[in-house]
């Protein structure tokens, strides 16, 4: 449902309970209070179904395969229990469902698929919502079924910018959509923003800025708006017929976020998210560190002991696959020692923990002084961390350190938290 590449934000533990009140399926899906603590693991739970398609949308998204929800959901669940068989699962400390726009299920369907999934006690639980699409009754279901927090895509709060994108809320919808949430006791709340539209003006995002601080949410994740080739937006940028992004305007409107969130209590800790203390999103953190996660649903992608695999794009493909009891996977990819170490390097170096460095010769060496001398990244207990100047430029600062051979083959690094590229030229990716 966000236009932007990563994702978001936190939340928090609390207990997994039934739908209606009573310890139910979700809590037989818990498995006993892990000791020592649960190593992090994670399911993504793709739902591609949108009422209508944002124009500078390029996800697998779908809007006419209503039909389809009930077959959909049926597949999943079935995908998680053929997962589970194989021995490639375990019990989750997050859950992730995105899109698409997952809140477009009926709260029993999206939470018959959170039921399946065996999952600790504590476990983060995310649901992606559009604020068209939710309701008082229908988020109550979910906290009562075990969702512990909710992505909100608001983008704007000014009424022109959304037009532009094509959204169909208004802030009125997200202001009641966030008294909803917490009505029903949602402590745990994202709100995804959009920077850089053309049309906006300074004003115009920092009172979106302003506005969704004064929501009260734990964390909020603000992307610059890219051009995608083959969407509805990118046809009518290559044709002329409206104005593209400008990146140094975007770049202004970044450090205008970072100054407005931390301002208000927010820290970045990775380049395009911003959470108060706690607030930060376990599930997405398991990316940025090279974790493990369970691909569910079309155009999925997982990752488990060093392969990278990916579910088939199209909805129909993915149904008939799990009906004739076949594996969705359309593909997987094993990286060199080599490469895997280079993104761990690129993926905690977008972070606040920075990455670790390695014994490096002469050149790193001079490459990390000049780069500390000019203000884009800071030296010290054997990381080097982007400045707020480097995060802006965090696409050539990266390229240059790996070129100049920084990232070390050896043991996968202790990343912290993967970013966006962004910068005077750059763009989110």
């Amino acid at each position: 449902m966000a236009g932007m590449v990563v994702g978001d934000p936190p939340s928090g533990p609390g207990p997994v309970l039934a739908r209606h009140g009573g310890l139910g399926a979700s809590a037989r899906r818990r498995s006993p209070e892990p000791s020592p603590p649960a190593e992090p693991f994670g399911v993504y739970v793709h739902i591609p179904f949108c009422a209508s398609r944002c124009g500078y949308c390029d996800f697998a998204t779908w809007t006419d395969r209503g039909h389809q929800v009930e077959a959909y959901v049926d597949a999943c669940v079935r995908d998680v229990d053929r997962l589970r068989r194989s021995g490639a699962a375990r019990p989750a400390t997050s859950v992730f469902f995105g899109g698409g726009t997952p809140s477009l299920l009926p709260a029993s369907s999206l939470l018959r698929i959170l039921d399946s999934i065996e999952r600790v006690p504590g476990c983060e639980v995310t649901v992606e919502c559009n604020p068209d699409s939710v309701d008082a009754p229908k988020l109550g279901e979910y906290r009562a079924g075990g969702v512990t927090r909710i992505s909100l895509g608001v983008q704007s709060m000014a009424p022109h910018v959304l037009a532009y994108l094509e959204r169909t809320h208004d802030p009125a919808n997200v202001e009641r959509a966030v008294a909803w949430a917490r009505a029903v006791g949602f402590e745990h709340l994202n709100l995804d923003l959009i920077y850089g539209t053309p049309g906006e003006t300074v004003d115009d995002w920092r009172a979106t800025l302003e506005r969704a601080v004064a929501l009260g949410p734990d964390h909020v994740s603000a992307y610059a708006l890219t051009v995608e080739p083959g969407t509805p937006l990118g046809r009518r940028v290559a044709a002329g017929s409206v104005p593209g992004p400008d990146d140094d305007d975007q770049a202004d409107r970044y450090e205008i976020a970072d100054d407005v969130l931390t301002g208000a209590g927010f820290a970045w800790y990775e380049i395009s998210n911003w959470a108060r203390p706690g607030g930060e999103c376990r599930h997405n953190l398991l990316y940025w560190t090279g974790g493990e996660y369970l691909p569910v649903g079309c155009a999925a992608h997982g990752h488990r002991a060093g392969r990278r695999s990916w579910n088939v794009r199209n909805p129909d493909r993915y149904v008939a696959a799990l009906e004739g009891g076949r594996s969705p996977e359309a593909g997987s990819e094993v990286l060199d020692p080599q490469a895997r170490a280079e993104e761990a390097f690129a993926l905690a170096l977008r972070t606040a923990g920075g990455a670790p460095l390695p014994d490096s010769g002469a050149e790193p060496a001079a490459l990390l002084a000049g780069l500390e001398r000019d203000g884009f990244v800071r030296l010290g207990g054997g990381r080097v961390r982007l400045t707020r100047r480097g995060r802006l430029m965090a696409t050539d600062v990266t390229a240059r350190l790996l070129a100049a051979g920084v990232a070390d083959p050896g043991p996968v690094a202790d990343a912290e938290p993967v970013a966006l590229r962004l910068g005077r030229g750059g763009r989110p990716g």
